[in-house]
């Protein structure tokens, strides 16, 4: 198991630094992010949080995995890795325009 934790079902009115303290009751946090949409800046309603060791982390996904926050059940479970995309090169703008 991996230190790194996914959270998700977060109200929108959570922050960096309330998912570190929420988390830092159950032990050492390292990192807390909540993703946010890049456009609007509004949070996506998930986040990670990497604990110091495997441990700590097995225990958080204990602790918080289905605890109601602000009248939603939590979802805490092992961050995966992102999978890979096809064409991972996107170009912006117009592309290929030709002058």
């Amino acid at each position: 198991m991996a230190n790194k934790l996914y959270v998700g079902n977060l109200p929108f009115s959570a922050t960096d630094d309330s998912l570190r303290e929420m988390f830092g009751q159950a032990s050492q946090v390292e990192s807390a992010r909540i993703i946010t949409d890049r456009d609007t800046g509004r949070s996506k309603g998930f986040g990670f949080v990497e604990m110091s060791t495997e441990q700590e982390a097995s225990e958080a996904i204990k602790k918080f995995n289905g605890k109601e926050l602000d009248g939603r059940s939590l979802t805490v479970n092992e961050a995966r890795p992102m999978p890979a995309r096809d064409g991972e090169r996107r170009q912006r703008g117009g592309g290929g325009r030709r002058w």
